[in-house]
């Protein structure tokens, strides 16, 4: 399900403050990458992704394809950065960054 741009702006905010958590690097999305993106999005929800490409054109490739392996949304993209959201049906208040920001 899309987000709104209501949404999209509360994530914004959010995800401001937050420091990358997975960083791809010219080596693409490595298995290990994979499973640290599905660890982070399970237990964060929202997450920073610091994506070390210089191309422009690979970055939105890698980003788009990192969205559908995820199965997670783009909330932001900005250089090198990127916002992503993945909504948790078993949330861990604790460690949501969603849940910790919104109280």
């Amino acid at each position: 399900m899309p987000l709104t741009n209501e949404q999209k702006k509360q994530y914004k905010s959010i995800g401001h403050h937050l420091k990358p958590v997975l960083i791809v690097s010219e080596n693409g999305l490595t298995e290990g990458v994979q499973a640290e993106l599905e660890r982070a999005l399970s237990d964060h929800e929202l997450i920073k992704v610091q994506l070390r490409i210089t191309e422009r054109d690979d970055r939105r490739a890698l980003m788009e394809e990192l969205c559908k392996i995820g199965s997670c949304e783009l909330v932001q993209s900005i250089g090198k950065m990127a916002l992503i959201y993945r909504k948790n049906p078993k949330v861990n208040k604790q460690l949501s960054n969603v849940h910790r920001f919104q109280a």
